[in-house]
């Protein structure tokens, strides 16, 4: 079995020193006070079911660039640590606050995605080891009967009809208390299940066809300032800042000059914040639809021109995402590079971190061998490297120093659950 101190481990590509290092060592020395800190934040805001944070780690910075109210990739997750997630699931189902035996899982409608089954596979079989029945309810209107679709893993994900019965779905004759979403709604709330007698969540007003990427970072602005005062440092160090666009239209060029105005002003912002921190990088922005996942439509800008010139293939991809939803609106947020690699050929990388309820129960890298440390690294071609976060995320040794591997982690775990924090402000706004 592997442990958190012999699990491979990123190599960083810079010197870990000033403001990072200030930053870490901060929250190192800050450790009792932080999680003190976090407590008294989930009494007041609970924490959504699970979420999954992907982080960029410049050198100079430490931030969430996203945050997945609907995480995928429970398969990327080291097995050895399993217990974490399955006693983060006992938990997570007490807080729902009411009896809970049976669960249905609501899929995303993919049968031919692997990775996506492997994930099903993965957190149906957490679910059960935590002491619950769990079926695999599908959406699809195609799946008539169960099917049993093998995994290369061994493992095989059985995929059944979800069916509606008054004010409840079921699965056949299974009759869930508790119906957990893995999809994110990016085309809406399916009838079948709107206004179920059954516990949702995460609610379906946070789907991807209702929550905007930039009003979770308005919400995630407000955390890190407030934790920024508890440590006493710039919010920046953590806090990409961001502005936002409405209605704009890629292929029409409507809305242009509403991009083009946003993207010059972030790079004055950042090129102003380089200056004062003396960081030696060019800044940059990522311009991505304000709603969406898997990696769509987003691209990086250094420059104003490079919006202004979008070639007809470029403003194709950035007009529609998943199932071919229109990108109407979008967030401009300010770049911040990965500066860890892995591998002998150092593959640029970037750490997820992975929590159930407040608990960060595993993480992974997302590895590319075909992206710089500006672009967008989810996308065709990215694998992923597990790591064991157990006690690098949990019990950090400052003894160790801020560059520390298990120290490193326990700064990313706390950054992910500032994002988490956000996320739970959101979801009280939506409630």
């Amino acid at each position: 079995m592997s442990t958190s101190t012999d699990s491979p481990v990123p190599h960083f590509t810079t010197a870990l020193t000033g403001p990072l290092l200030l930053l870490e060592r901060q929250i190192l020395d800050r450790q009792s006070a932080i999680e003190s800190w976090f407590r008294s934040q989930w009494r007041r805001s609970p924490a959504p079911f699970y979420a999954s944070v992907d982080l960029r780690n410049s050198g100079y910075k430490v931030a969430p660039v996203d945050t997945n109210l609907f995480p995928a990739g429970f398969n990327n997750l080291n097995p050895a640590f399993d217990a974490l997630s399955i006693q983060a699931l006992q938990q997570a189902v007490e807080h729902l606050g009411a009896p809970v035996d049976r669960i249905v899982i609501v899929p995303e409608s993919h049968t031919r995605n692997l990775f996506y089954l492997e994930n099903l596979a993965v957190l149906q079989r957490l679910l059960e080891r935590a002491g619950f029945a769990v079926r695999l309810g599908s959406l699809l209107p195609e799946l008539k009967e169960e099917t049993v679709i093998p995994l290369p893993s061994g493992a095989s994900a059985r995929l059944a009809p979800l069916v509606r019965n008054g004010r409840r779905v079921m699965v056949g004759d299974f009759d869930p208390d508790f119906v957990l979403l893995n999809n994110d709604l990016s085309s809406g709330t399916p009838a079948l299940i709107e206004d179920i007698e059954q516990m949702l969540r995460p609610a379906p007003k946070l789907g991807w066809a209702n929550r905007l990427k930039s009003v979770h970072f308005s919400f995630y602005q407000g955390v890190a300032r407030e934790f920024a005062a508890l440590l006493g440092i710039d919010p920046w160090f953590i806090d990409p800042m961001f502005r936002n666009c409405g209605a704009i239209d890629f292929m029409k060029r409507e809305g242009q000059s509403c991009l083009e105005r946003n993207v010059e002003e972030l790079l004055e912002a950042i090129t102003h914040k380089y200056a004062e921190y003396s960081v030696q990088c060019r800044p940059f922005v990522m311009v991505k639809a304000d709603a969406g996942t898997y990696g769509m439509g987003v691209m990086s800008a250094h420059s104003v021109a490079e919006v202004v010139e979008l070639n007809r293939k470029q403003r194709t991809k950035m007009s529609t995402t998943k199932e071919g939803q229109k990108v109407s609106k979008v967030i401009i947020q300010e770049g911040v590079y990965t500066h860890e690699t892995w591998g002998e050929g150092n593959a640029v990388a970037e750490p997820v971190v992975y929590m159930i309820d407040h608990n960060v129960v595993g993480g992974f890298y997302r590895v590319h061998t075909e992206r710089s440390s500006s672009e967008n690294l989810n996308a065709p071609g990215m694998r992923f490297e597990p790591l064991a976060f157990e006690e690098c995320c949990i019990t950090p040794d400052p003894a160790q120093g801020p560059d520390a591997h298990l120290n490193r982690f326990y700064t990313y775990g706390v950054i992910g659950r500032l994002a988490l924090l956000a996320a739970a402000r959101e979801s009280q706004s939506v409630a």
